[in-house]
């Protein structure tokens, strides 16, 4: 990992759940949404653990990093992905995909307001060109026979909308608690895998207090835990692993700017699986955000 520029690193991250996403709609419809997130915490938090007690690297952990990466995990994972996940209820995939790209101007806002991060000239452009491209590319990347059942449904707009933005701003947030953390040397799996703790025990706790929403809609079966494990895997384990390796070199605004592109680089590989030629929209978003990447990384 540390070959390579946090650029690369922040890219490789979005490639991870991009095509960890391919395989989580099955399971995710199998289990529920609730329950297919616990069950890839659970995957995720072991394997990681696993890694990090086998490199030794969990001796370095102090106790304000925990507390930290504890309440990063919170925010983070469990209220954002729970917002998401609300708000995908309320708007669709569609729209809750494009009012959660804003995490990505949060970011850059957050970083500009407490770490002195600021962006100027081309990189201004290409960051504006990057984010409007991933908008673009959700907005008008599917074909009208194509939408989600979801998409018709006006319902509950508002609440919809706010919890996508909360989203979007938990994501900000628990990236920008990390940037001090990762600065300091702390190493990217053990940070992940007590992020990972936080999150499951969290799901877990809602599970154990016999909410509905967390239960599971179907029992797991061989074939669906296989799409779970190769999601927390990819996604979970080294999506975000590399997250927090480029943030220890990279700028957290930046490396939320590369890592937003997920949503444009699954396009190929919907191409590619399903064989459904994507629509003009997602080749209009795709080539702005090539062209925000290559005047970023020039």
């Amino acid at each position: 990992m540390a070959l390579l520029s946090y650029e690369y690193l922040a890219l490789l991250a979005a490639a991870c759940w991009a095509f960890g996403s391919l395989l989580s709609a099955q399971a995710a419809t199998h289990l529920g949404a609730f329950a297919f997130t616990r069950y890839r915490m659970l995957i995720a938090m072991s394997l990681l653990w696993l890694l990090s007690f086998a490199t030794g690297s969990w001796q370095s952990l102090q106790l304000p990093q925990v507390l930290l990466l504890i309440l990063s995990g919170a925010i983070g994972i469990f209220i954002g992905d729970t917002a998401l996940f609300a708000a995908m209820n309320r708007l669709g995939p569609r729209r809750a995909g494009v009012l959660f790209a804003t995490h990505a101007l949060f970011s850059v806002l957050l970083a500009y307001l407490f770490l002195g991060e600021t962006l100027w000239g081309m990189t201004l452009v290409g960051s504006g060109l990057l984010v409007g491209g991933v908008m673009i590319a959700i907005s008008f990347g599917k074909r009208r026979e194509e939408q989600h059942q979801w998409e018709a449904s006006p319902a509950a707009m508002k609440s919809g909308v706010a919890l996508a933005l909360l989203s979007a701003l938990c994501q900000a947030v628990s990236t920008l608690m990390l940037k001090p953390l990762m600065v300091e040397g702390l190493d990217a799996i053990a940070g992940s895998a007590v992020r990972m703790s936080t999150g499951f025990a969290l799901h877990l706790l809602v599970w154990l207090l016999g909410w509905r929403i967390a239960k599971s809609y179907l029992p797991l079966t061989p074939k669906i835990f296989g799409y779970v494990f190769i999601n927390a895997s990819l996604s979970m384990v080294l999506g975000m692993t590399l997250i927090l390796q480029a943030l220890k070199s990279g700028d957290a605004g930046m490396v939320a700017l590369f890592s937003s592109v997920s949503p444009v680089l699954i396009l190929p590989m919907l191409w590619l699986v399903y064989r459904r030629r994507p629509a003009w929209g997602a080749w209009a978003g795709a080539v702005l955000t090539v062209a925000g990447i290559a005047l970023l990384i020039r």
